[in-house]
């Protein structure tokens, strides 16, 4: 006999969420094994003694932690997409009738909080992954891409020339006198930006966005991402935010420096750096350089202080 299901509606339900989600669920694991707690104190100046109460931050971070997990990057879209999934909600700490954070929150809290803070986040991610044996340390790969920003070429407005130097005023005043020209067409994929167009202009909704371009695509306003990638086990133990307009070798110095100190911190040293050939620089080369020297001068130094130790407590002996 055909069965027929029949959807109605009930007014009371006997409903445990934790037993509707399998042993073996990612989210469920990731919730028993990642504790957040020690957010609370860490972000606890930002916020007043009286009024109502802001988002809990260890819901903060998770939700952030689940757009990146999931490949979101729309506040928006990450509240619709963890409001259909039992597993989210169940790693998040919400019930089934309990209403999410409105997605306007997000944005919020994330500018109230200081980079300290997200770096303090991240690297108590990278210590767990350490203790867990996942990363080595040793060989770092370095790549960036474009970041988009949330501004659009429209946004653009020509810098103020009272503090710039005459010089450079009268150069841009006999470049717009022969050419009266305005804000460049943003609509043409070949349009390839003058080389001081992010003198010129800044956007008044993200000054710190560059115009920027890859081959082929079109003029856009975009932020320049840099991380450091273990070569081994594919864990990011570095990320930096830098401006577009800047040429891959000038990021080095930052991506790198924030790698060590991080790795540092868990008692792990980097002996490589690889990159392609947009980090060919000779500062790029000059600090790298300098940086694998103090390494082994600091790595020498810890095993000859080893070495005398253990020879004073011999001859004590």
């Amino acid at each position: 006999m055909q069965g027929t299901k029949h959807y109605q509606e009930k007014f009371f339900v006997n409903f445990r969420l934790s037993e509707r989600i399998p042993p073996d669920n990612f989210y469920k694991r990731l919730k028993e094994s990642l504790d957040l707690d020690y957010l609370r104190p860490l972000t606890a100046k930002h916020y007043g003694k009286e009024g109502q109460k802001s988002i809990d931050p260890v819901v903060f971070f998770k939700l952030m932690l689940v757009g990146y997990l999931e490949n979101i990057c729309s506040d928006r879209k990450i509240i619709e997409q963890c409001s259909l999934r039992l597993d989210i909600l169940y790693f998040l700490g919400y019930d089934i009738d309990e209403p999410l954070p409105w997605h306007s929150t997000l944005s919020r809290t994330r500018k109230l909080l200081g980079e300290e803070v997200f770096l303090s986040f991240f690297r108590d991610i990278l210590r767990k992954c350490v203790e867990k044996g996942m990363v080595d340390g040793r060989t770092q790969a370095v790549d960036s891409a474009f970041i988009k920003a949330n501004a659009s070429m429209s946004s653009l407005v020509e810098k103020e020339l009272a503090d710039k130097s005459k010089s450079y005023f009268d150069d841009i005043t006999a470049s717009e006198s022969a050419s009266d020209e305005s804000v460049p067409d943003k609509s043409d994929k070949d349009q390839k930006p003058p080389s001081n167009y992010n003198e010129c202009y800044s956007s008044h909704s993200d000054p710190d966005a560059r115009a920027s371009q890859k081959k082929g695509k079109p003029l856009a306003l975009n932020h320049r991402g840099v991380i450091s990638v273990d070569a081994k086990s594919h864990v990011i133990c570095g990320a930096t935010v830098d401006y577009a307009d800047k040429r891959d070798s000038d990021t080095i110095e930052n991506i790198a420096s924030q790698t060590i100190a991080n790795l540092r911190e868990n008692g792990l040293s980097v002996e490589e750096v690889l990159a392609d050939t947009n980090y060919s620089s000779g500062e790029a080369y000059r600090y790298l350089e300098g940086m694998v020297f103090h390494t082994i001068a600091k790595r020498i130094a810890t095993h000859a202080t080893r070495a005398l130790s253990s020879r004073s407590r011999a001859s004590q002996n």
